[in-house]
């Protein structure tokens, strides 16, 4: 293992590689996702790619595509971080590039966001930036689960509903038996299942995690927000759109006769469907994701997701979960 960098020190205060340190009371590799990608120093002082997702090696190359008017792929592909696999995995087939229309609903971060905008926060802390959320950041426990890779599809209605490439996208939910990390008493001291991907060329991002379990009163869910760049991805004050992910009945009712989502066949079953849901009741057709899949071989899941970065997002903080 490298040596854990040490910053130099200049008029203008403590820096590394010529950037100034946006903490500077704080080692090099406690700087925080921003800082990370530019710098490509992992929590633990490993110089190279731990930690941080294909997307976010691709951020420079996405920016001068743009500007040069480069033609973009369909398909874009990621590599995941984590060592831990479950004894499963999903294929890694990438879904095609589809674009959405319309603009995604807007939704509750809910009360287990760790985005800062009640208290706690996971944005800020080095790692984030990752592909592979199974694991917590500090090297911790792996969820477990159903396998599942998913892809979001971004696009910015205010440019001719072209790619959103280089925007942030920042996902979390729930483990297989509906606990949150950072928040719920059993896994207070987890981060997995929280992480940050930055969007390549055709505006896609794409996380390796697991099905979500179902708890009381919710229908099965994944939260995401946007931000207009990984550096921006530090606080919910930042955030263009904050919306949820939906699942489809069929596959739920698969994964959840397995043992391990015990609790979360009965917790469906008692919404009596995804109209009685208190965040989907009021439509759900922008949110619903396309997968395909099984509990053995795990499933590969989509959601293209339009943006007007121009106009506010009107997503409440806190709030229903």
């Amino acid at each position: 293992m490298e040596r854990i960098p040490e910053p130099e020190n200049t008029p203008e205060g403590p820096a590394y590689e010529g950037r100034l340190l946006v903490r500077p009371d704080d080692e090099v590799v406690d700087q925080g996702a921003g800082f990370d990608i530019t710098t490509m120093v992992s929590r633990r002082g490993v110089l190279g790619l731990v930690g941080l997702g294909a997307g976010a090696l691709t951020l420079a190359a996405c920016s001068a595509t743009a500007s040069t008017g480069t033609s973009a792929t369909a398909t874009a592909t990621t590599t995941p971080t984590s060592s831990a696999a479950p004894s499963a995995s999903a294929t890694t087939e990438t879904p095609s590039l589809t674009l959405a229309t319309t603009e995604i609903a807007q939704e509750t971060n809910g009360p287990y966001p760790a985005d800062g905008s009640n208290g706690v926060n996971v944005l800020d802390q080095s790692g984030i930036v990752r592909s592979d959320i199974r694991t917590s950041l500090d090297g911790g426990a792996t969820a477990a689960g159903v396998p599942l890779t998913f892809t979001f599809t971004l696009s910015d209605l205010s440019n001719g509903n072209a790619p959103l490439a280089g925007a942030a996208v920042y996902i979390w939910h729930c483990d297989a038996q509906g606990l949150y990390s950072m928040y719920s008493q059993q896994i207070i001291d987890e981060t997995y299942l929280r992480g940050i991907q930055v969007a390549d060329a055709n505006g896609q991002v794409t996380f390796t995690t697991v099905v979500p379990g179902c708890y009381m009163g919710r229908w099965t869910h994944i939260h995401f927000e946007v931000y207009p760049d990984a550096a921006s991805a530090i606080n919910v004050s930042n955030q263009i759109a904050t919306s949820q992910v939906a699942f489809p009945q069929d596959m739920l009712d698969e994964v959840y006769a397995l043992a391990e989502y015990d609790g979360s066949a009965s917790h469906l079953a008692s919404l009596g469907g995804i109209d009685n849901d208190n965040v989907f009741g009021d439509g759900y057709a922008t949110e619903m994701g396309t997968f395909s899949g099984s509990t053995s071989a795990g499933y590969i899941g989509s959601l293209p997701v339009a943006i007007d970065p121009t106009t506010t997002a009107a997503a409440a903080a806190g709030g229903r979960p």
